[in-house]
């Protein structure tokens, strides 16, 4: 073992390591478990910097090639042999469409730019749901494989403006500054990129660098500071893990706690491990996990994934029973793939050993992860084929103009006109994108009845006057008061026949919001807000129905279905208990507002998805639903003629009476 060996990074490894997993395995006593990997990002700069900075202040160069290789003995091999085992898994759990869209992930993972993929994931309101990514998790090795491209580059430039430290610390501390006030800033106006984006981490990584140019000397004398000091540090973590969730605005500020907790525990170099806190790292347990860290790392997440898609409700004891399967997983690749590789002597020999393997390994990846892919789009049935395409089918206002359902931030109303424009009625269609999914009936039904429709639409933006909680801005959704209050007074102004609302309703609001948002008067708030929408367009002489929002299912139907399916079983395998999807207590409390209001109607469909015990998300042999609550298109187009004899026939009949 190298004298410069620290146990207590060891046991930071471990205690970053476990954070993750619990956090991805439900532990929820520890909710902010995900900082963990912000701590292995600054082990990574203090690690990386003191090597770096010792080679250019021994020799005055630096040898990329060896530092390379360095790299790619350590991390290559055993994030392949994951990447190639999740494939082969996959091939038995995933539906084929699923396998085809996930090795678009193991491609970018094995040349370490998931993070950017993600980044383009993460802004398609309806992409595929991220957690069923078995690869996500590689976006933070993505990040690291970027910083040892450009770091050494870094400290180069600042021997070469001045050899020394004092240059390197200027360096590296403007470098992370710059990168924290942006990556601050961005977790609030675009979160995606201030988490994926390698350069917006990069302060992360310089606190780790600048941990190593503090003078050891400082602590060596001084145990009382030094056990103060490391006790802080772990404070800092703990609170991380405890107080943070996924809700948190993160990385941003909330970050600095881990990164600061960690960046405090490094500069006890110095100290000799002679406090409590740096001892309890390098007890033989921690430091055995740590040893363990980077494969547990990368099995943990696809096997906790793959386990929830074969057992959609993992009890604790199938949890228990994913941690030891990472663990037996774990031993075996750090055993005799991770560990005999990282140190065989051939290898070590020169860089080019390790790096022309590297790169036929990189390539390897890439190769059999669109190998996969081709093989996979090859077993699409003609049944993958229609839900695949009923679920990627748009509405009729989204394929007419995608800008009509207006993103998180735009506070302007964007009407947009659909059917006959000489048309002397209208219908206005208002509210969030399950206003959007009534849009292909509701458009076919008007122009058979000489109406045309203008719809005012905006994504999660409900209709009802309640302020809710954006799970993308991670905020209150302050746009979306802005944009509604705007849009009710310019439906008025165009005084149409029928106001049609519908809305991801109150009651699925509170299924997806954490414990924390569940204020106990939000159900009272919503009272307020539908009676007060419902009586703004009522005083002002217009007819307005609201559409009973459609159910909340258990599963991604589309997925669940194709899965099915692919297993040889039957799409009812995906179809949810109605007391848990269709909000039935809700509705009475939306009909009883409705009825107190004048010149308004209830058009309640569920019917349609439900029966007394179970709703359905195969219906007629068509897939009923795009994802867990969104009504695939040509289903949608079946509803038509229920649409027009509610809205049209019923609710504008009893209008004209």
């Amino acid at each position: 073992m190298s004298a410069s060996f620290r146990p207590d990074i060891e046991g930071l490894r471990a205690l970053a390591v476990a954070g993750v997993i619990a956090f991805h395995f439900g532990l929820s006593g520890l909710p902010g478990g995900f900082a963990g990997v912000d701590i292995f990002f600054v082990i990574s700069g203090y690690l990386i910097t003191r090597h770096l900075v010792t080679e250019i202040t021994e020799t005055g160069r630096l040898n990329l090639w060896r530092f390379y290789a360095r790299r790619a003995r350590r991390l290559l091999p055993a994030a392949l042999f994951v990447i190639l085992a999740t494939l082969f898994a996959g091939y038995f759990i995933l539906s084929p469409e699923e396998q085809a869209l996930y090795s678009k992930g193991a491609m970018f993972a094995s040349a370490y730019m998931i993070n950017l993929w993600l980044i383009r994931w993460s802004f398609d309101y309806f992409a595929a749901d991220a957690t069923n990514n078995p690869f996500i998790h590689f976006w933070s090795l993505s990040v690291e494989e970027q910083f040892y491209l450009a770091w050494p580059a870094l400290l180069l430039a600042a021997a070469w403006l001045r050899p020394g430290k004092r240059a390197a610390i200027i360096v590296i501390g403007v470098a992370g500054a710059a990168s924290f006030a942006a990556c601050a800033w961005l977790t609030d106006v675009s979160q995606p990129w201030a988490f994926y984006f390698s350069p917006l981490r990069a302060w992360e990584f310089a606190a780790g660098g600048l941990a190593t140019m503090a003078p050891a000397k400082i602590w060596r004398d001084r145990p009382l500071l030094a056990t103060l000091q490391a006790g802080l540090g772990l404070a800092l973590i703990a609170w991380a893990y405890l107080m943070l969730d996924e809700d948190s605005p993160f990385p941003g500020v909330n970050a600095l706690a881990p990164v600061a907790g960690t960046v405090l525990l490094l500069l006890l170099s110095g100290s000799g491990g002679r406090n409590l806190p740096s001892a309890v790292l390098a007890l033989p347990p921690m430091q055995w996990l740590g040893r363990l860290s980077y494969s547990l790392y990368l099995w943990h997440w696809p096997v906790i994934v793959y386990a929830a898609m074969v057992v959609p409700s993992l009890s604790i004891l199938d949890r228990l029973a994913c941690a030891a399967l990472t663990l037996l997983l774990s031993m075996f690749t750090y055993h005799f793939i991770e560990n005999p590789i990282r140190r065989n002597g051939w290898l070590m020999a020169g860089a080019a050993r390790a790096l022309v393997p590297a790169v036929a390994l990189t390539g390897a990846g890439v190769v059999a992860a669109y190998g996969n892919a081709r093989f996979a789009e090859h077993n699409l049935s003609p049944e993958q084929h229609v839900i695949a395409d009923s679920a990627a089918q748009l509405s009729t206002v989204r394929a007419s103009n995608g800008g009509c359902v207006l993103d998180f931030e735009t506070v302007k109303p964007k009407p947009c006109m659909f059917g006959r424009k000489d048309a002397q009625r209208s219908v206005v269609l208002f509210g969030d994108s399950h206003a959007d999914h009534w849009s292909t009936p509701l458009i076919k039904a008007a122009e058979k009845n000489d109406f045309r429709v203008v719809t005012f639409l905006k994504s999660s933006c409900r209709a009802s006057r309640v302020t809710t909680w954006n799970w993308r801005l991670k905020r209150d959704y302050t746009e979306c008061d802005q944009w509604r209050e705007q849009s009710v007074k310019d439906i008025i102004a165009l005084h149409p026949q029928l106001v049609v609302i519908s809305e991801f309703s109150i009651g699925n609001v509170m299924k997806e919001s954490p414990e924390e948002l569940k204020h106990a008067d939000w159900q009272a708030q919503w009272r307020t807000g539908l009676t007060w929408t419902l009586q703004a367009f009522s005083q002002a002489g217009i007819k307005v129905a609201v559409i009973r929002d459609v159910p909340y299912n258990a599963s991604y139907a589309d997925k669940c279905v194709a899965r099915a399916l692919w297993r040889g079983q039957t799409p009812a395998t995906c179809d949810t208990p109605r007391i848990m999807a269709a909000n039935d207590d809700i509705a009475t409390i939306e009909r009883d507002i409705v009825r107190s209001t004048p010149n308004a109607a209830y058009i309640d469909m569920t019917d349609r998805f439900c029966d007394q015990t179970t709703c359905h998300v195969f219906i007629d042999g068509k897939l009923a639903f795009r994802d867990r609550h969104h009504l695939a298109t040509p289903f949608a187009e079946t509803l038509e003629p229920a649409v027009e004899r509610a809205l049209f026939s019923d609710v504008m009949a009893a209008a004209v009476k």
